[in-house]
Protein backbone atom coordinates (compact mmCIF):
# COMPACT_ATOMS: atom_id res chain seq x y z
CA UNK A 1 0.00 0.00 0.00
CA UNK A 2 1.04 3.40 -0.51
CA UNK A 3 0.78 6.18 1.44
CA UNK A 4 -1.21 9.32 0.82
CA UNK A 5 -1.72 13.06 1.95
CA UNK A 6 -5.61 13.81 1.66
CA UNK A 7 -5.93 17.43 1.52
CA UNK A 8 -9.80 18.58 2.26
CA UNK A 9 -11.93 21.61 1.90
CA UNK A 10 -15.96 21.14 2.44
CA UNK A 11 -18.64 22.64 2.43
CA UNK A 12 -17.70 26.31 0.08
CA UNK A 13 -20.57 28.07 -0.92
CA UNK A 14 -19.83 29.58 -4.23
CA UNK A 15 -22.17 31.44 -6.53
CA UNK A 16 -22.29 29.94 -10.23
CA UNK A 17 -23.57 30.63 -13.35
CA UNK A 18 -25.46 27.21 -14.39
CA UNK A 19 -28.20 25.42 -15.42
CA UNK A 20 -30.73 23.99 -17.95
CA UNK A 21 -33.85 25.58 -17.53
CA UNK A 22 -34.43 29.33 -18.18
CA UNK A 23 -35.33 30.28 -14.48
CA UNK A 24 -31.72 29.57 -13.91
CA UNK A 25 -29.42 30.36 -16.74
CA UNK A 26 -29.44 34.48 -16.04
CA UNK A 27 -28.77 34.13 -12.60
CA UNK A 28 -26.09 32.81 -10.42
CA UNK A 29 -27.22 30.30 -8.17
CA UNK A 30 -25.25 28.75 -4.56
CA UNK A 31 -23.47 25.77 -5.04
CA UNK A 32 -22.16 23.58 -1.92
CA UNK A 33 -18.97 22.29 -2.84
CA UNK A 34 -16.15 19.65 -1.41
CA UNK A 35 -13.19 18.96 -2.76
CA UNK A 36 -10.70 16.11 -1.54
CA UNK A 37 -7.52 15.63 -3.36
CA UNK A 38 -4.96 13.11 -2.54
CA UNK A 39 -1.29 13.79 -2.88
CA UNK A 40 2.06 11.74 -2.69
CA UNK A 41 2.82 11.75 0.56
CA UNK A 42 6.78 12.88 1.94
CA UNK A 43 8.37 10.29 4.01
CA UNK A 44 8.11 12.37 7.24
CA UNK A 45 6.18 15.59 8.33
CA UNK A 46 8.87 17.32 11.23
CA UNK A 47 7.45 19.62 13.22
CA UNK A 48 9.97 22.78 11.45
CA UNK A 49 8.51 20.68 7.87
CA UNK A 50 7.83 23.63 5.38
CA UNK A 51 4.56 23.58 3.33
CA UNK A 52 6.67 22.67 0.38
CA UNK A 53 6.52 19.15 1.49
CA UNK A 54 2.97 19.16 0.97
CA UNK A 55 0.31 21.55 -0.21
CA UNK A 56 -1.54 24.60 0.41
CA UNK A 57 -5.04 23.28 1.17
CA UNK A 58 -6.30 26.80 0.52
CA UNK A 59 -5.50 26.05 -3.35
CA UNK A 60 -8.03 23.82 -3.28
CA UNK A 61 -10.55 26.77 -1.54
CA UNK A 62 -9.41 28.98 -5.15
CA UNK A 63 -10.18 26.19 -7.50
CA UNK A 64 -13.83 25.95 -6.45
CA UNK A 65 -13.78 30.24 -5.72
CA UNK A 66 -11.87 31.57 -8.83
CA UNK A 67 -13.88 29.95 -11.74
CA UNK A 68 -14.33 32.16 -14.64
CA UNK A 69 -16.78 35.34 -14.71
CA UNK A 70 -19.31 35.44 -16.72
CA UNK A 71 -18.96 31.71 -18.03
CA UNK A 72 -22.34 29.76 -17.71
CA UNK A 73 -22.02 26.09 -17.26
CA UNK A 74 -24.85 24.25 -18.13
CA UNK A 75 -23.87 20.92 -16.22
CA UNK A 76 -22.43 21.21 -12.68
CA UNK A 77 -20.41 18.21 -13.62
CA UNK A 78 -18.78 20.60 -16.27
CA UNK A 79 -18.04 22.83 -12.94
CA UNK A 80 -16.20 20.00 -11.18
CA UNK A 81 -14.53 19.12 -14.37
CA UNK A 82 -12.75 22.56 -14.14
CA UNK A 83 -12.12 22.00 -10.45
CA UNK A 84 -10.33 19.03 -11.08
CA UNK A 85 -8.27 20.18 -14.21
CA UNK A 86 -7.11 23.11 -12.52
CA UNK A 87 -5.67 21.11 -9.59
CA UNK A 88 -4.28 18.20 -11.49
CA UNK A 89 -2.61 20.97 -13.76
CA UNK A 90 -0.93 23.17 -10.44
CA UNK A 91 0.67 20.26 -9.12
CA UNK A 92 2.32 16.86 -10.14
CA UNK A 93 1.68 15.44 -6.64
CA UNK A 94 -1.93 15.28 -6.83
CA UNK A 95 -3.35 12.13 -7.83
CA UNK A 96 -6.29 11.86 -7.05
CA UNK A 97 -8.99 14.39 -6.58
CA UNK A 98 -12.67 14.13 -5.74
CA UNK A 99 -15.49 16.93 -6.02
CA UNK A 100 -18.77 17.19 -4.65
CA UNK A 101 -21.08 19.92 -5.27
CA UNK A 102 -25.06 20.33 -4.38
CA UNK A 103 -27.49 22.31 -5.61
CA UNK A 104 -29.12 24.57 -2.83
CA UNK A 105 -31.52 26.80 -4.93
CA UNK A 106 -33.41 23.43 -5.86
CA UNK A 107 -33.49 21.84 -2.27
CA UNK A 108 -37.29 21.78 -0.40
CA UNK A 109 -36.67 20.26 2.55
CA UNK A 110 -33.21 20.69 3.29
CA UNK A 111 -32.13 17.68 0.92
CA UNK A 112 -28.52 17.40 -0.28
CA UNK A 113 -29.30 17.14 -4.28
CA UNK A 114 -25.91 17.00 -6.35
CA UNK A 115 -22.94 15.18 -8.09
CA UNK A 116 -20.15 13.47 -6.80
CA UNK A 117 -17.25 13.10 -9.48
CA UNK A 118 -13.45 11.73 -9.03
CA UNK A 119 -10.57 11.01 -11.20
CA UNK A 120 -7.45 10.03 -11.09
CA UNK A 121 -4.12 11.27 -12.63
CA UNK A 122 -3.92 9.89 -16.25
Amino acid sequence: MTDSLILEVHDLVVNVLTGIYSQETHLPQPLKISISATLDMADHYAPDTPLGASKNYMTLKEAATHLPEGVHFTLIEAVADRIMDTLFTGDARVRHISVKIIKLAIAEDNEAIGITMSRSRK
